[in-house]
Order: C-alpha cells, then sequence, then structure tokens
C-alpha cells in the first residue's frame, strides 16, 4: 500500500519568517507574507520533494503561548494539532530579535511532543548575527540551524536535516501483486464517516485486518468486498480530543486529516449531511479531491431523517451537483449509513470510478473525437491567430490525462478545453473521475501550415 508523506510542521512564534521559508521552498507564493503578528491564521500545506523524498510542509500560524486573544488563541490551537499529527517539527526563532521568553514556552510545548525537533534560527542575513544562533542552544533541542529565508542561506542544510529524520523508503509492491482500493472517507465532523466505515466493515466483512496507525493517530482498515475486491479504508473519523477545542479548530483539525488521506487514496467517499446541504467547510473538502485528481464518490448521508415527495432525490442530486460544480463529473448516492438504507451501493460505485480512473483510451480514438470536435466547433482565435490541435494522447491514468500537441497554448480558452473534456466524456465516459490537460506546443519547424 502507498506509504503517507511525511508531515513536517512550521511553528514559531509570529513573525519568525516562518511563512517567508515555506515560500521559498514549494516555489509559489501560497501564505500571505507580511511584517503584522498573526497573519497566517491557519495551516497551510504543500508537497516537497528533496533528494528524492517527498513531504508534505505544513506552514502554521504564529504561536502566542500566553494572550488571551481569540484569534492568537485559535492560531495557538491550529498550531498544536499541526504539532500532534507532524512527523517532524521545524521550530523558528528570530536572529534578530534573540532568543524570548516565548520561545522558551514554545519550547516546553515541542519538548512534551516527543517529536523529533529542529531548532531553526531564521533571518540571519548578515555575518554580524551570526553568533546570535548560540544563544538558543538554551532551549536544549540540540545544535541551532541557522537560516536566511529571504536570502536563501542554509536552506539546504535545513533540507537535509529534515528528511534525516523520515524513516526509510518502504519496498515497492511487488510487480504483479494485486492492488488494494485505497478509500478514504471525507468530510466535515459529525457528517456520519465512522457510522458509514462501521457499515462498510460490519456488512462487508470477510477479511479485516487492522494495520497500526501512524503517528497521525490515523487507522487504515484492510477489508475483502462482497465480489471478492480488496480495499483498504483510510479512516478520517476519529478525532480525539484532548482539551476542550472551539468547534471552528476541530473542523480544521478534520481538514487537515483529510489532506493526509486524500493524497494516499485511489477513492474518495465525500460525504454530506442530508439535513445541512452542501456547506463551504464541504466544498473546501471536495475542492481537495478533486485538485488531488482522486476519483469520488459523493454520499449524501441521513437521507433518512428528511422529508421527501416525488422528485425529491433528483432536485437534491442537481442542487449538490450544482454546489460542487467543479466535481460534477463525480456520481451521487443518498444512503443512511446508521440504517443501512442504500448503503449497499457504495462499495460498486467505488469499483466503477476506480475503474474509469484507470482507463486508457487509444491514441487512434482519442484523436477521432477530437477531430469531430473540431468539426462541431471550430477552435478560439485570438490576434488573427487560431488554436490549432495537432493530436492528442494519454500518457497517464488516475486521473486520466490527456496530452495535447497545439500551436499556442495562449489561444486554448478554458472554454474551449472544457468543451473537450465534456466531449471526451461523452465518448468515452470517465464518470467519477476528474481529467486532466497537459498543453504542449509543438516546435514551429515541426507545425504543418
Amino acid at each position: 500500500m502507498p506509504a503517507l508523506k511525511p508531515l513536517v510542521a512550521i511553528v514559531g512564534r509570529p513573525n519568525v519568517g516562518k511563512s517567508t521559508f515555506f515560500n521559498k521552498i514549494t516555489g509559489h507564493r501560497i501564505a500571505i507574507v507580511e511584517d503584522i503578528p498573526g497573519v497566517t491564521r491557519d495551516r497551510i500545506c504543500a508537497d516537497v520533494e528533496w533528494l528524492n523524498r517527498k513531504f508534505t510542509l505544513i506552514d502554521t500560524g504564529g504561536i502566542d503561548p500566553k494572550s488571551d486573544d481569540v484569534l492568537l488563541s485559535q492560531m495557538r490551537h491550529q498550531a498544536q494539532i499541526a504539532m500532534d499529527m507532524a512527523d517532524v517539527i521545524c521550530f523558528f526563532t528570530d536572529a534578530r530579535v534573540g532568543l524570548t521568553p516565548d520561545d522558551e514556552e514554545v519550547a516546553v510545548m515541542l519538548r512534551r511532543t516527543h517529536k523529533p525537533v529542529i531548532l531553526v534560527v531564521n533571518k540571519l542575513d548578515h555575518s554580524g548575527l551570526e553568533d546570535v544562533r548560540y544563544e538558543f542552544y538554551a532551549l536544549g533541542l540540540g545544535d541551532p540551524i541557522g537560516i536566511s529565508s529571504v536570502n536563501m542561506l542554509g536552506l539546504g542544510d535545513l533540507l537535509d536535516e529534515i528528511v534525516s529524520h523520515f524513516p526509510p523508503k518502504e519496498e515497492e509492491e511487488e510487480e504483479g501483486e494485486d492492488h488494494v482500493i485505497q478509500l478514504a472517507v471525507v468530510g466535515r465532523p459529525n457528517v456520519g464517516k465512522s457510522s458509514l466505515v462501521n457499515r462498510l466493515l460490519g456488512q462487508n466483512r470477510t477479511m479485516v485486518s487492522n494495520i497500526p496507525g501512524t503517528t497521525r493517530d490515523a487507522i487504515d482498515t484492510e477489508f475483502t468486498g462482497p465480489d471478492g475486491t480488496r480495499y483498504n479504508i483510510i479512516d478520517t473519523a476519529g478525532i480525539r480530543r484532548k482539551r476542550a477545542i472551539e468547534d471552528a479548530s476541530l473542523e480544521r483539525y478534520s481538514v487537515l486529516r483529510s489532506i493526509a488521506a486524500i493524497k494516499r487514496c485511489d477513492v474518495a467517499l465525500m460525504l454530506i449531511d442530508a439535513q445541512e446541504g452542501v456547506t463551504e467547510q464541504d466544498a473546501r473538502i471536495a475542492g481537495m479531491v478533486h485538485e488531488e485528481g482522486k476519483a469520488a464518490v459523493v454520499i449524501v448521508n441521513k437521507w433518512d431523517a428528511l422529508e421527501k415527495e416525488t422528485g425529491t432525490f433528483e432536485k437534491y442530486k442537481k442542487q449538490v451537483l450544482e454546489d460542487l460544480k467543479f466535481m460534477d463529473y463525480a456520481p451521487v448516492l443518498c444512503i443512511s449509513a446508521l440504517t443501512g438504507q442504500r448503503a449497499v451501493q457504495v462499495l460498486p460505485e467505488v469499483n466503477k470510478v476506480y475503474e474509469q480512473a484507470c482507463r486508457h483510451i487509444g491514441t487512434g480514438a482519442l484523436n477521432d473525437v477530437l477531430g469531430d470536435a473540431q468539426m462541431a466547433l471550430q477552435p478560439p482565435m485570438m490576434g488573427g491567430r487560431k488554436l490549432k490541435i495537432y493530436y492528442g494522447t494519454q500518457p497517464a491514468t488516475c486521473p486520466p490525462t490527456f496530452a495535447l500537441f497545439i500551436n499556442n497554448e495562449e489561444l486554448m480558452h478554458f472554454s474551449y478545453q472544457r468543451y473537450l473534456e465534456n466531449c471526451i466524456r461523452k465518448a468515452f465516459g470517465f464518470e467519477g473521475t476528474p481529467i486532466r490537460f497537459l498543453l504542449r506546443e509543438k516546435k514551429k519547424e515541426d507545425q504543418k501550415p
């Protein structure tokens, strides 16, 4: 089974340069950077690769250990959640400010995690600050690593230290071994994730083995369905409440757990509460599934609690797909995990969308569809130039990915790309899976007049 990418959390006081480091390493300005404490309020994640090791980097809001401010308190909870889930923690401090009592308080929090902690002294922007690094030995967290995120000094050394704490790479699955469908059950708290997991395991169990959880307290459960298909449920339902945490913080916790599950799953079961409909948080989690290119089934749970009349299902389904319009390719099932109503439909639907995600289309058949599509609707023009699609191929599956060789990327309007996607879906199906396009410009000497 695919291994979880290690989680690396960046923590520290406000305004010590965490987000600047995050943006430099990820190569994108994802985190907002301002010289105002408390700008980064939520956790932000991005995948990183260094020395052929992939991991997920988490940026967090600044930790103010003593503040009673509501916002800062929420940020502190968020950082604590990230630390609880991380495999490695990078503790950022500020060389310009020096060692502070708040740094000492954060260090106490970090020692309690019993996780590998890398002490980082940031903002060593000139040689005169180098000696400041040594005062941080007083924190008792080992050798401080000095860096300058702004000037990109010492970043390689820090990344080397991060990956040194990762476990050895797991051996690849033996060739020919039957694939176990990785199934993530995701959604907001209290939408019925645990009930659905229990329903699937309880009614369809012929073989069950519990795999010990990772450091993130996730539980994988492998089982065999009635038709002999093997699944591994990546359970994101359990949230251990170690202290009283605000509901909003708990919701964000579920999102981070979902991120880890989504990244390694083959199919995501996106649960929605029938009584509440699609919420902003639902759309956010569904967006993660879509952006990761995962096959998906939308599960409307607690259907038994909803008052119904003629046509209720079709109206509800239409509204769900309208609210999740970026995921309108996904099938929608209305079930009750608690009573078992239509729950038997879940695994067959999983099998179907997984098969669609793994489907490969021959080059000839694909280009026939592309040719017909261009005949039915002429490609767009801009500045007197017309888009030309020379041919297409499918280089990858899961998600189905199509490389289009064209004359100019700028001429491919998103609406025409969506039109091509619809044509491909009409011809070949691909229900339940996103489709990706790779645009490749042919060299001018290779282009036909």
